[in-house]
């Protein structure tokens, strides 16, 4: 990264018309919710209703099942967004019914641990039928965004095959171990289990989606929501010429802490960032992402207000960061995130 782009500019002297979100699945998509809402009613600083946001979704997550292909976060954005995701879950459509996992079953066709809802499945047929025309998931997923109008430019990271895999504990194997699908370990398991490591299949040889580069290198501001550290952003960003292109915009680049109080909020960051040895906190998490001044993709940093404590040592670290509220309790509280991350990016100087 040449030495001038290592601090980014600052963002006060202009408005924000390209914001390049990282993201995940269910934090991902309600930080995103509250975004819009911010900028739909101005309470993001420099934002406006015109404000052009696209979003590079995990598709790590993603799996062959019953002959479909299951794009989880991407699908999860895009039903939140387009209204049509179930909110007491948080994943799958609403208003959903079981029929054909019910029959399925009734078959004692496997895995029975994963059930595609029926509105669900006619999703991942279209998806699947277009990826068996030869068409890339990037233009699949703007495909399926047509009926859901997310009012962003959702963009897989890749349009080639990287799935996550966890290596648990199995005194039955050889090895001690096995390695199960990433779905496997938090839809069956529940990620009850330690995660002795996290394997990353075809991510070396992957290549980012059209578009992904540009959006991060054309972008007023980059965030990285409070989506998983390691399954989630640190997959979008293991995709080779990720990471260097966040590293390269002349962009701030802003992230905001999933992990609150010493714990994550929802899934199984703690599990996986145990695996990789990073302690279960917002400062750690911070310093696993890194300062740019330092070699790593981040300016900003936030952390809730129950780890202000924790804003001095990243500050000795490189980044700016600031303790504000990070529950998403409701649109206004999580437009109010995406106000305090603007906020701190217009903080960063050059």
């Amino acid at each position: 990264m040449p030495p001038d782009s290592a601090a980014a500019a600052p963002l006060s002297a202009r408005p924000l018309r390209r914001i390049t979100v990282l993201s995940g699945g269910v934090g991902g998509a309600r930080f995103l919710q509250g975004l819009l809402h911010g900028l739909a009613n101005g309470s993001v600083p420099g934002g406006t209703p015109e404000t052009e946001v696209t979003v590079i979704a995990n598709t790590a997550d993603d799996w062959w099942i019953h002959g479909l292909k299951v794009c989880p976060d991407l699908d999860t954005v895009m039903y939140t967004l387009g209204d049509g995701i179930d909110h007491d879950r948080g994943w799958g459509r609403r208003d959903e019914t079981w029929s054909a996992k019910t029959e399925l079953e009734a078959y004692g066709v496997e895995p029975t641990w994963f059930g595609l809802g029926d509105r669900d499945i006619a999703t991942h047929l279209v998806r699947t039928q277009m990826l068996e025309a030869g068409y890339p998931l990037s233009a699949v997923t703007e495909a399926l965004c047509r009926r859901w109008q997310p009012g962003v430019r959702l963009l897989p990271m890749s349009d080639d095959r990287v799935e996550t895999h966890i290596a648990v504990a199995d005194p039955e194997s050889p090895s001690g171990r096995r390695v199960v699908h990433f779905q496997e370990y938090w839809v069956r398991m529940h990620a009850a289990v330690p995660a002795e490591a996290v394997l990353v299949v075809g991510q070396e040889e992957a290549t980012p989606a059209p578009g992904v580069l540009e959006a991060i290198a054309e972008a007023d501001l980059v965030l990285l929501p409070p989506s998983n550290p390691v399954v989630s952003v640190g997959t979008i960003l293991g995709v080779p010429g990720v990471r260097d292109a966040v590293r390269a915009t002349a962009a701030p680049v802003v992230g905001l802490s999933p992990i609150v109080g010493g714990d994550h909020v929802r899934g199984m960051a703690a599990q996986v960032l145990a695996s990789i040895g990073v302690e279960v906190s917002a400062s750690a998490v911070g310093a696993h992402f890194g300062a740019r001044s330092a070699g790593g993709v981040l300016d900003g940093w936030l952390v809730d207000e129950r780890d202000a404590d924790q804003v001095a040592p990243l500050e000795r670290a490189g980044l700016r960061a600031r303790a504000v509220p990070l529950m998403m309790t409701d649109l206004d509280a999580t437009a109010a995130m995406a106000a305090a991350a603007v906020a701190l990016a217009g903080s960063v100087t050059a």
